[in-house]
Parts: structure tokens; C-alpha cells; sequence
């Protein structure tokens, strides 16, 4: 096992995973002491560095693209403070860190880790229920919806309509754009059927950050959501006879119909007993 422990955080690595704990010094970020212990899997890092500094040097960790629903959701956005897979090394530590790195290398090797992207999400994301109020309005989630409330600081147009519940079946992506200098950043989600180019400053399904207030604690609202969404980079489904035969309406006639055909299809052997039963159980569903 190889450990370093630094005022910024420990990080331990038993040869299969890797634990993040953030430390509980002051120059630590809220984001990374809201998301608390991280854990690791070993399949998920690409890589490890070490920068050596004059008076601190800085491990840098590197997941493969594709397996952090955070990383994914922020986008390289995250500052150096708020960034979970960084620790700041005291110098009196040099020598602990490169033996740490020296390991996870090695075990990169032996365990012959790609370092290529995966197509699924191999860390679980910011834990639910979790709320946050920044900017114009607060932001809840809790595994199934999302929740946006308003305050008075809200433009009437955006808020006229009242607080907004967006079940995660229509949410079809989340983004977050820090705010940067004294331009306002925002939480925004795209919904199905529901297209807008309005500003997140009068759309109801976007949360706006202020410029001149750091607020990173939206980003685990948006991990959160992501890591519940479908992978950008997974396959589609696979087509077959079953899921071409699937029932699109609630006619039933046409419903009878299906059902003569699927089985008039198991019998030839064109479906399985699987697709069968699969196809015959959505069509009774509608009817």
C-alpha cells in the first residue's frame, strides 16, 4: 500500500483503487470538501504526474475520458482549488510523492489499464438528495427529479411561472459554465421538447451563476445529473426483430395484429423466446 497524507488531503492506493480525501485546511475548495472521499478504481486512471515547485510541488491525477460524470459535466472548468484529482505536496514530501506515482504506474502496467476512453461512467457521481442555492435560484436533485426554486433576485419572466420539476425522463442534457471574472456562468438543462436559445438570465430551465460570486457547488448538481444520463459514448441500442415490433400506439386491433405476428415469428425461429416474451409483454402493457 503507498500513502501520502498532506494538509491538502491523503490519498491512499491499495493496488486496486485509489482514495481521495480531502484535507481540511483552508485553501482546500467547498467542491472538494462537499464531495468528501472519492474512491478510485484503478480502471479509471489513464495516468498520474508530479510537477515539483520551489516551495510545493502538485500530484495531478488523469482518468480516462468518459469515466467521471464530473469531469464530463464541468468540462476542464474546474479550478485548481475545486479540483478533486489535484493535492499540493510540501517539499519536504517530494520523495513520497514519486514513490507514489512510481506505484500506480507500475500497477497501470501490470493490470495493462488502456488509457483510452470508456464508454459508460465508471465512478458513480456526486451522492442524492443534494441541494444548492446560488445565483438566481436553488437547484435540488434527488435521484429522479430536479427541482428549481427562485429568488427575489430572479427576472420576473423567469420566475412568473413559479418553481420548476423536471423529471429526469425529459431531461436530455445538463451544462455548467463557471463564472469567469465578472461574466455570470449558469446551470442549464435541455429538455425534451422544449427547445430555447433565451440567456440563462430568462430561461426556466437554467439556474444563473453571478460573476462577481464563485458559486462551484452547482457543478455537483450537474454531475449528479449526468452520471443518471444516458453515456454520450455508449452504443445504441441494438435493433431487433423484437424492438421493431413494438407497439407505437393503442389501437387494438392493430395490437391484436402484433401479437398474431410475433407469434407467427417464434415459430419460424426468426425471434428468440426471449424477444418474444419481451415484445408480447410491451404490447398487453398498451393494451
Amino acid at each position: 500500500m503507498a500513502e501520502i497524507i498532506q494538509r491538502d488531503g491523503t490519498w491512499t492506493f491499495d493496488g486496486d483503487a485509489l482514495r481521495l480525501v480531502p484535507g481540511r485546511d483552508k485553501n482546500v475548495g467547498v467542491l472538494r470538501k462537499s464531495l468528501g472521499e472519492l474512491t478510485i478504481p484503478l480502471g479509471a486512471l489513464a495516468g498520474i504526474s508530479f510537477e515539483h515547485g520551489k516551495k510545493s510541488g502538485r500530484l495531478r491525477l488523469r482518468l480516462r475520458d468518459g469515466a467521471d460524470p464530473l469531469l464530463h459535466a464541468t468540462g476542464g472548468r474546474l479550478a485548481d482549488a475545486s479540483d478533486p484529482y489535484q493535492l499540493t505536496v510540501d517539499s519536504d514530501r517530494y520523495g513520497v510523492a514519486e514513490y507514489f506515482v512510481d506505484e500506480i504506474r507500475n500497477a497501470l502496467l501490470l493490470d495493462e489499464v488502456p488509457a483510452t476512453a470508456v464508454d459508460r461512467y465508471l465512478l458513480p457521481g456526486p451522492a442524492v438528495p443534494l441541494s444548492v442555492s446560488a445565483g438566481d435560484g436553488t437547484a435540488s436533485f434527488d435521484g429522479e427529479r430536479v427541482r428549481l426554486e427562485w429568488n427575489w433576485k430572479t427576472e420576473e419572466a423567469k420566475s412568473a411561472a413559479g418553481a420548476r420539476t423536471l423529471a429526469l425522463a425529459d431531461i436530455q442534457g445538463v451544462e455548467w459554465q463557471p463564472s469567469v471574472g465578472l461574466e455570470n456562468g449558469h446551470l442549464r438543462f435541455t429538455v425534451r421538447g422544449a427547445p430555447t436559445k433565451a440567456p440563462p438570465k430568462y430561461d426556466p430551465n437554467s439556474v444563473e451563476l453571478w460573476g462577481f460570486k464563485k458559486d462551484p457547488l452547482m457543478a455537483l448538481v450537474a454531475a449528479a445529473v449526468q452520471a443518471r444520463l444516458p453515456h454520450p459514448s455508449a452504443p445504441p441500442p441494438e435493433d431487433t426483430p423484437a424492438k421493431r415490433l413494438a407497439p407505437t400506439g393503442v389501437d387494438h386491433d392493430a395490437l391484436l395484429r402484433r401479437l398474431r405476428e410475433l407469434g407467427d415469428l417464434r415459430k419460424a425461429g426468426v425471434l428468440t423466446e426471449e424477444e418474444f416474451t419481451q415484445a408480447k409483454q410491451a404490447i398487453l402493457r398498451d393494451m
